[in-house]
């Protein structure tokens, strides 16, 4: 979107603002739909660091993630926990994966985690 979605911003504001992780959103962003939860991005960061904390391979890479960024203005990105890139039947990662994901890509999106089927 050329001007990020003002509703999808709201959204995200709120769940900025209220540190919840349970909205659960659908997004398609550069033709790849992806479902899950929402998480503030505090929250986020401090999951993806734990994750690299316990890698034998990134854990150097843990600190980014921990270091505090303040910044003035809405949200400019989706931050999804427990979520999934939905590829026809199939759900990927199929335990839920971390992604994060500028407001201004996003070309549609609904309330709520579309579910998939391995049949």
């Amino acid at each position: 979107m050329s001007k990020p979605d003002e509703l999808l911003v709201d959204v995200a504001t709120l769940v900025e603002s209220g540190q919840s992780n349970q909205m659960s959103l659908t997004v398609v962003t550069s033709g790849a739909v992806i479902t899950g939860r929402l998480a503030p991005e505090a929250v986020w960061r401090q999951r993806v660091s734990e994750v690299l904390t316990d890698s034998a391979r990134l854990g150097e890479f843990s600190e980014i993630f921990t270091a505090t960024t303040r910044r003035d203005g809405p949200p400019t990105h989706l931050h999804f926990h427990v979520a999934r890139i939905l590829q026809g039947t199939v759900g990927i990662p199929e335990t839920g994966g971390m992604y994060r994901v500028s407001i201004a890509d996003v070309s549609a999106w609904t309330v709520g985690d579309f579910s998939y089927s391995d049949h």
